[in-house]
């Protein structure tokens, strides 16, 4: 892989940028703000899996983006029984995505790896998150600088895994599929999208998932270099 790849595209949410762990920051910063008697980290727990599913549907167009914003958080509410009116779910989904960017941590060794690759490699984003806050993500988590292009399924119109986003960000690189890498966390989106168009894959298998059959899996970012 070493000798055949020029160009690395990267996930963001869940593969470089703590999505779980900045989310419960920002939980807790917004119930303490809205006096909500809710522990953080007992609503991500229910959340995480909720927010999961949500991606998923909207992923597939069974969604809209304020129906993603609404449910997940009136669905985990339920699930914990309480009893939170339609007007602070909605004034919550706002405040959230105000304030997630507040907070910024990144897996473990991200930096490092990344600084490791750079010399070595093009890298590019390739993200279904929220056009207006990615952006903002990669540049107060102090990673912009070490990419060249970010695709946006918002700016291309389709989201991964559809063939037409690969499609785009190797166009807009200037790259062969076989010279592309795509390294993610969600195996149908990630991983099973960009083997479709002829890129190669690694899974980010940071929760433990069931390791897939067939495809280059790693636990900790810093396990590239077994492979670049």
């Amino acid at each position: 892989m070493r000798n055949s790849i020029t160009d690395i595209f990267f996930d963001l949410d869940h593969t470089l940028w703590d999505f779980e762990k900045n989310s419960a920051l920002t939980f807790d910063l917004i119930f303490k703000k809205h006096g909500l008697p809710v522990d953080a980290n007992d609503f991500i727990k229910q959340y995480a899996p909720i927010n999961k599913a949500y991606w998923k549907l909207y992923r597939e167009e069974r969604v809209t983006k304020s129906k993603l914003r609404y449910g997940r958080l009136k669905d985990t509410f339920d699930s914990l029984r309480l009893d939170v009116e339609d007007h602070m779910i909605h004034l919550l989904s706002e405040d959230y995505i105000t304030h997630l960017i507040d907070y910024n941590h990144l897996f473990e060794g991200v930096v490092e790896i990344l600084e490791y690759l750079q010399p070595r490699y093009r890298m590019h984003i390739i993200t279904n998150g929220f056009h207006e806050i990615q952006h903002r993500k990669l540049e107060r988590s102090g990673i912009l600088a070490f990419f060249e292009h970010i695709i946006n399924s918002e700016t291309v119109g389709v989201k991964k895994p559809n063939p037409l986003i690969f499609n785009a960000a190797l166009k807009l690189a200037g790259v062969q599929p076989n010279c592309s890498l795509m390294i993610g966390d969600n195996l149908e989106a990630d991983v099973q999208g960009a083997q479709g168009v002829g890129m190669q894959a690694i899974h980010f298998n940071s929760h433990s998932e069931n390791k897939a059959d067939g495809i280059m899996t790693i636990h900790n970012i810093s396990e590239l270099k077994l492979y670049l």
